[in-house]
């Protein structure tokens, strides 16, 4: 099964506010594959607070493609490369990231893409009860996953590891996982 983890930084709490998005594709919880952009966000605020978070200020991307650019030239390619019709995303909070897509359609009056969606977060709850705590940071120290934390590419590929070792936590396929966590 080909899925695509996906994650997406802000510039403010406003969904629609995508400053960076960075998408891998996995096949049966490999990495085939990804891509990453800045994002020129549809209000150009930026809370410090989300900067110092994810380290993405204003003057790095005043010269960057908005979102439908952005979507349609970098991502959406990306995604329909694999052939697959419907589109399977995993993400680590998965409702905030889906939210974005949403919001970023919305206010640009695109179609939203066809596709459904898992929560890494929701499924390590399930899967790891014992763990203290489940965000994307922590699974990572756990299971000795290096990464740079928000960082949209790396969150995304991190969920993408964190989703196929939850299936081999459980004994079961990715696709029974993803179909069983909707």
């Amino acid at each position: 099964m080909t899925y695509y983890a996906i994650d997406f930084e802000t510039a403010n709490n406003y969904q629609n506010s995508a400053c960076s998005v960075g998408v891998v594709r996995f096949v049966n919880g490999v990495e085939k594959g990804s891509v990453y952009s800045l994002i020129k966000p549809a209000k150009m605020y930026f809370r410090p607070d989300f900067t110092d978070i994810h380290g993405i200020s204003y003057g790095d991307v005043r010269h960057s493609p908005e979102f439908p650019e952005v979507w349609q030239t970098v991502v959406e390619p990306f995604l329909k490369s694999s052939g697959e019709e419907k589109i399977h995303f995993v993400a680590h909070n998965a409702q905030f990231d889906m939210g974005v897509i949403r919001a970023c359609c919305d206010y640009f009056g695109m179609p939203l893409p066809n596709a459904d969606y898992a929560c890494t977060l929701q499924i390590a709850r399930k899967v790891w009860k014992e763990l203290e705590s489940h965000r994307l940071t922590y699974l990572a120290e756990q299971f000795g996953i290096v990464y740079d934390a928000h960082n949209a590419l790396d969150d995304a590929r991190t969920c993408g590891k964190i989703f196929a070792m939850a299936a081999k936590e459980l004994g079961c396929s990715i696709e029974e996982l993803f179909l069983g966590s909707l």
